[in-house]
């Protein structure tokens, strides 16, 4: 029997349910897959990095960098330093063993070489030196909600209740990551923050200090943009790819860049969608709900009206670069 054969037990329970026959037919639609990608069908070791344990470091290391906030209710703040030094050695010690998780599914085998072990503890290393001055670049974040937001009582309410700091402490840990080659780790921290708070910023997206999203719900950040300092966005704000170029096969062209600019001190009012490799002028503002695919100078202010008064060939022109 296949199901024999590929180390599958029968089921013992109520017969019901057909159960044996869906197992097997399941073993067979994954052997296919597996074949297609080109996967060892004898690997049975877990192969990736876990969703699970990176949400669980991920609140570890927000509670190590804002301990008295996001640590332990009971915690004084005389055991600080021991708490984060704790909590810092269990988290990387475990952080280590899901980028090994990831550099051996990139190189299609179960046996670590010598190399991706020390590439793994390499980037790790490099990550936790890099947590300081995350704690700094977040502070900037959090002052600029407090300050650009009149229902803020305090960056105590700040750190606590808005999901655009939540996005943004996921997308810093996560960039750093993706920075320093642990592309899918990185991934898994982002996507934990847009299902929880509705706000998708793909971890190589490339975003300057005090930085605040307002509200937050719906917001899309694509890959390859760049967001400049001091830049505020509000709900359903899209940073987008305007098409996807294709090599001479067809096959989509990865990591191109296909998403805006937006340059220091932009606004983008709740709605607006801004598409392809376009530059937005530092301190210009963007309307809500604005549908735009060309660059724009600095202190512009862009509304629907003003774009109805411009030539649809223009609106619609190819963007440099």
């Amino acid at each position: 029997m296949t199901e024999l054969r590929s180390g599958i037990l029968p089921y013992s329970g109520p017969s019901r349910w057909n159960i044996d026959q869906i197992v097997a037919e399941l073993y067979t639609v994954r052997a296919r897959w597996r074949s297609r990608q080109q996967r060892n069908q004898e690997e049975t070791n877990r192969e990736f990095p876990s969703r699970e344990v990176l949400r669980r470091l991920v609140q570890q290391l927000t509670g190590a960098l804002f301990p008295m906030r996001l640590g332990p209710a009971d915690l004084k703040q005389t055991r600080e330093n021991y708490y984060i030094g704790h909590t810092l050695g269990t988290v990387l010690d475990e952080l280590l063993a899901q980028v090994k998780l990831e550099l051996r599914y990139a190189a299609r085998h179960t046996d670590p070489t010598p190399e991706e072990e020390q590439r793994a503890v390499d980037i790790v290393a490099d990550f936790a030196a890099q947590l300081p001055d995350l704690r700094a670049l977040l502070d900037t974040d959090v002052q600029a909600a407090f300050d650009n937001d009149p229902a803020a009582r305090s960056v105590d309410e700040v750190l606590l209740c808005y999901p655009g700091i939540t996005a943004i402490i996921h997308h810093r840990l996560a960039h750093a990551l993706y920075r320093l080659g642990a592309p899918l780790v990185a991934r898994i921290v982002a996507e934990i923050a847009h299902g929880d708070t509705g706000i998708d910023i793909h971890p190589g997206a490339a975003i300057g200090g005090s930085f605040f999203i307002d509200h937050g719900t719906g917001v899309v950040i694509g890959e390859t943009t760049v967001i400049g300092e001091r830049v505020r966005l509000y709900q359903a704000v899209t940073l987008g790819a305007r098409r996807f170029p294709t090599d001479q096969n067809g096959v989509l062209q990865k990591g191109v860049p296909r998403h805006p600019v937006i340059e220091d001190d932009v606004v983008i009012y709740a709605g607006a969608t801004l598409l392809g490799r376009i530059t937005v002028g530092s301190r210009s503002v963007i309307g809500g709900n604005v549908w735009l695919t060309h660059s724009v100078d600095a202190d512009t202010h862009i509304t629907q009206n003003s774009l109805l008064n411009t030539p649809a060939a223009e609106i619609l022109a190819e963007p440099a670069g």
